[in-house]
C-alpha cells in the first residue's frame, strides 16, 4: 500500500496545504505511484492566490487549500471545500508543483535530493530501494537539469524516480513495466501517477469495456491494448519512456538508444554478456542486502481508509502475524529463485538477521500436498540446495485449503490479472517470509529466448542457429506427430514470419479475429512454438468472447497495422511484448498477495537486470537450457559450483494437475458467479458457455486452463470494483469520487 503523487498544470483552482509562498500560478497534475502497492491514494491540488490588480501574491504565509478558509479575504478560500487531496499522504515537497508519499513507506525508501539551497525548484525524489548513493543522485539531478535522463535509470534496484527543474516535471518507468506511469487530462493540466484507479477516482472514469475486451482478446500483443487502462480517459506510458510535463502540457518520450532497423547491429561476445548479466544480477541482490533492515513484529500506523477493505478487514490485517524480520527468498527448486538466494547468502555482510539462526538467510518452500506427483524432482533440488550452511530452510504444506480457486476473497487490486485465482495459495506461502523476501519472477521472459526470436536469426542470415533449439522441439514430439517433420514445420513457420511485414501480420490477425478463428490451446511445446511464430496471436480466453468484442479487437488491430512498433524485428518485438504483460501480472500479483509490512523484490525485472539480459546474443538465447546455463555461470563466478542434479529443468507452470483439482472443489461457487456475470452484462462473454467450460474442465477435457483463469480473475476484479466504498481522495465538493460511479455501461449494439 504505496503510492507517490504529485502533479504539474496551469489551472489555479484547487490548492494544498503544502504550497511554498510566493511562487506565482502554480498548477493541478497528479502523480500516483504505487511500488507494488495494492490500495489508492493521490495528491492534492495547488493554487496560488493573486490580487488582481497588482498580480502578487497577498502575503508570505503558506495558504492554499484547506489552510485557506482561515483567511476569508483570500479567493482561493472560495475554493477551499473544493480542494482534493489523497488519502492518508505525506507532502514530500510543496508548491508549485508538489510532491506526496501515501501508505506504508519506509524511511529508507523515500529520498529526496535538492541541488541547491538557493534553487529549491530543482530537486529529485527517488522512491524505492535506489542502490545509488546521495552524491550520485545529487549529480544525476545536475546531468537531468539539462535534459540527460537516461542515466537516472541505471542504478541497481527498483524505484520510482521525479525530477523538478523549474516548472518542468519529469516521471521517470521502467524499462520491464513492472513500475508503470499513467497521467490523465484534468483541471487544465494533466494528472498523472503510477496507479490508475486513483486517476480513475478523480476524474470518475468509466470503465473501457473494450480494453478490457483485449486483455481477453489478445492479453500478449500491446498493439490491441495501445495506452489504455482498464478506465477510460486513463492512459499508460510504455516502458522505458518518460513522461515531461511543463505548464500543462506532456509530452512522452523514451530514454534508451533505437537500434537500426535496417542493418542488425553487431553480435555481442557471448562471454562478456553473461558477466553483465552476473554484475547486474548481484548488485541488484547487493541493493538490497544494503539496505536497512526493518522489524516487523512493531505494527506501523494504520494507514486509512483502503479502497475495497471494510473495517473489519482492516481490523483482521492488523491483527495478521507479521513476517520474520531479515531477509529471505523463495526456494521452488527452480533456478532462478536458487540463483537470488544463494547470490544473496553468499555476499560479504548480514545476509539475514533471523532469531536463533545467526545469519543465515530464510529460503521458503512450498510443498503442495494435495498434488504430490510431478514435482518430486523440485523438492529433492530444493532440500539439496537448502544444505547450504548459510540458508535456514522453512518448507510450508498445505492440501486442498491452498490450491487455485480455493479462496476467491482478497483486496482490489489496480487491474486485473490471472494472479488472483491463486492469491491465497501465493500470500500463505509468502507469509511465513522474511520482511525483505526474494522472488525469481520475470527470469523467464528476461533470459529466455521468445519462439520468434528464430525468425530474428533468419533475417540476419545465421540459419546454422536453429539447428539446436529445432532439433531439441523435434524431441519433445510424441511418435505420432510427424516428428521427424518437425524442423521442417518450424523452420517454415520462422521463415515465413521472416517474410511478413508488422503491417500484413497485425492485418491478418484482425481479419482472424473478425471471422472469429480463433485456435485451439496448445497441446505440447511444438504447438505452442508455431503459435508463438507471428506477429499477433489471439489469447486463451479469446474462443469465449462474444463476435461483438472480437470484432472490436479487430478493429484495435486493423489501427494499430498504421503505426509501427519500437522494433519491426519480430522477435524482439515479441519478447519486450511478453516481458511487458509479465511486469504487469507480477504488479497484480504484488498487490493480491501482499502481506503487511513486507517487501517483495524480483532482481530480474530490474532496469539493469533488463538492460543486461537484452544485450545476450541471439544465438545464446535459443539454445535448448540457455537459462539455466547463463544462471549456472553466474552461480559459478561467484563461487558456487556445486549444484544439485536436474538444475534448470523447467517444469509445468501453473501446475496443471492442482488447477483442475481446484475447479473441482470450487465448481459450485465459480458456477454461482458465472450465473449472471458482469462480464455478460458487458457484452463480452455468454454465461452458458463460460458455464460448460467451466464444467469441461472439471471433468477433466482439454480446456485452456489459463484462458479460464483470465476469465475468472477479471469476473472477481469487477465485482470488486463495483462493491467497493472507499475512494482514494478526500476534501472534494462531492460526497464521493470514485471510478465507475454508475456501474457497468449500457451494452452497446453489435458492431456491424
Amino acid at each position: 500500500m504505496r503510492w507517490l503523487v504529485g502533479w504539474s498544470s496551469i489551472a489555479a483552482s484547487f490548492g494544498t496545504a503544502g504550497r511554498v509562498s510566493g511562487q506565482g500560478v502554480s498548477g493541478s497534475a497528479y502523480e500516483y505511484g504505487a511500488a507494488g502497492g495494492s490500495s489508492y491514494g493521490s495528491a492534492a491540488h495547488a493554487s496560488t492566490a493573486y490580487d488582481s490588480t497588482a498580480g502578487t501574491p497577498y502575503s508570505d504565509t503558506p495558504r492554499g487549500g484547506l489552510a485557506d478558509a482561515a483567511y476569508p479575504d483570500d479567493p482561493a478560500a472560495q475554493d477551499a471545500e473544493r480542494t482534493v487531496h489523497p488519502v492518508g499522504a505525506q507532502l514530500l515537497w510543496g508548491d508549485p508543483d508538489p510532491l506526496w508519499a501515501v501508505g506504508d513507506w519506509r524511511p529508507d525508501e523515500i529520498r529526496t535530493i535538492t541541488a541547491d539551497p538557493a534553487d529549491p525548484f530543482t530537486r529529485l525524489a527517488v522512491l524505492g530501494c535506489c542502490g545509488a548513493t546521495d552524491a550520485e543522485l545529487r549529480r544525476a539531478l545536475y546531468a537531468a537539469r539539462g535534459g540527460a535522463l537516461r542515466h537516472l535509470t541505471q542504478w541497481s534496484g527498483s524505484y520510482t524516480a521525479v525530477v523538478q527543474a523549474g516548472r518542468r516535471i519529469t516521471v521517470l518507468g521502467d524499462l520491464a513495466g513492472a513500475r508503470p506511469v499513467f497521467y490523465t487530462p484534468w483541471a487544465g493540466g494533466t494528472a498523472y501517477a503510477t496507479a490508475a484507479l486513483p486517476l480513475a477516482d478523480l476524474i470518475e472514469a468509466q470503465l473501457d469495456i473494450g480494453h478490457l475486451a483485449a486483455l481477453l482478446a489478445c492479453p500478449d500483443s500491446p498493439e490491441a491494448l495501445g495506452d489504455g487502462t482498464p478506465y477510460v480517459g486513463v492512459r499508460r506510458i510504455p516502458p522505458g519512456h518518460t513522461l515531461i510535463l511543463r505548464e500543462g502540457s506532456r509530452e512522452i518520450t523514451g530514454y534508451e538508444p533505437v537500434a537500426s532497423l535496417a542493418v542488425a547491429a553487431p553480435e555481442a561476445d557471448p562471454e562478456r554478456a553473461v558477466e553483465g548479466v552476473r554484475e547486474a544480477l548481484v548488485d541488484a541482490v547487493r541493493a538490497r542486502l544494503t539496505a536497512p533492515r526493518h522489524a516487523p513484529d512493531a505494527l506501523v500506523p494504520d494507514p486509512g481508509p483502503v479502497p475495497g477493505m471494510g473495517p473489519a478487514d482492516r481490523r483482521a490485517a492488523r491483527g495478521a502475524p507479521a513476517p520474520v524480520p531479515g531477509v529471505g527468498a523463495d526456494l521452488s527448486g527452480g533456478s532462478a529463485s536458487a540463483t537470488l538466494a544463494l547470490l544473496a547468502a553468499g555476499l560479504p555482510g548480514v545476509p539475514g538477521t533471523l532469531p536463533g539462526s545467526g545469519s543465515r538467510l530464510l529460503a521458503v518452500t512450498f510443498n503442495d500436498l494435495a498434488t504430490p506427483q510431478g514435482r518430486e524432482a523440485e523438492l529433492e533440488r530444493a532440500h539439496a540446495i537448502a544444505t547450504d550452511p548459510r540458508l535456514h530452510h522453512v518448507v510450508v504444506a498445505a492440501a486442498e485449503e491452498a490450491l487455485p480457486y480455493a479462496e476467491l476473497d482478497g483486496p482490489l487490486t489496480d487491474e486485473p490479472g490471472p494472479s488472483l485465482v491463486s492469491a491465497a495459495r501465493e500470500r500463505r506461502r509468502l507469509a511465513a517470509g522474511s520482511a525483505d523476501h526474494f522472488t525469481g519472477h520475470g527470469a523467464r521472459q528476461v533470459l529466455d529466448a521468445h519462439p520468434a526470436r528464430l525468425a530474428d536469426l533468419l533475417m540476419d542470415r545465421r540459419r546454422r542457429h536453429l539447428l539446436r533449439p529445432v532439433a531439441a522441439l523435434a524431441r519433445t514430439a510424441s511418435a505420432d506427430s510427424h516428428s521427424l517433420l518437425v524442423p521442417l514445420t518450424v523452420y517454415a513457420a520462422a521463415r515465413r514470419l521472416a517474410r511478413t511485414s508488422y503491417r500484413a501480420g497485425m492485418e491478418a490477425a484482425a481479419a482472424r479475429l473478425r471471422e472469429g478463428a480463433v485456435a485451439a490451446a496448445a497441446a505440447g511445446p511444438v504447438d505452442a512454438s508455431l503459435a508463438a511464430l507471428t506477429w499477433c496471436r489471439p489469447g486463451p480466453a479469446a474462443g469465449w468472447l462474444t463476435g461483438e468484442a472480437l470484432a472490436e479487437v479487430s478493429i484495435r488491430l486493423a489501427t494499430a497495422a498504421g503505426r509501427p512498433p519500437l522494433s519491426l524485428r519480430p522477435g524482439e518485438a515479441r519478447a519486450r511484448a511478453a516481458l511487458t504483460r509479465h511486469a504487469a501480472g507480477h504488479r497484480v500479483f504484488e498487490q493480491a498477495v501482499e502481506v503487511r509490512s513486507q517487501r517483495l523484490h524480483a532482481p530480474f525485472l530490474d532496469n539493469q537486470v533488463v538492460r543486461a539480459a537484452r544485450a545476450l546474443p541471439e544465438s545464446l538465447r535459443v539454445q535448448p537450457g540457455a537459462r539455466a546455463a547463463i544462471l549456472r555461470s553466474v552461480l559459478s563466478a561467484s563461487g558456487v559450483r556445486e549444484l544439485p542434479p536436474g538444475w534448470g529443468v523447467s517444469s509445468p507452470e501453473p501446475h496443471e494437475t492442482a488447477t483442475r483439482l481446484g475447479l473441482r472443489a470450487a465448481l459450485t461457487s465459480l458456477l454461482s458467479l458465472f450465473t449472471a456475470p458482469l462480464l455478460a452484462d458487458a457484452g463480452l462473454v455468454e454465461a452458458r458457455v463460460v458455464r460448460q467450460a467451466l464444467l469441461d474442465a472439471a471433468d477433466g477435457r482439454p480446456v485452456p486452463l489459463d484462458g479460464l483463469a483470465e476469465l475468472v480473475s477479471m469476473e472477481l476484479w469487477l465485482r470488486r470494483l463495483l462493491a467497493r466504498r472507499g475512494t482514494c481522495w478526500t476534501g472534494t465538493s462531492t460526497p464521493r469520487r470514485r471510478a465507475v460511479p454508475t456501474g457497468l455501461p449500457d451494452r452497446r449494439p453489435a458492431l456491424s
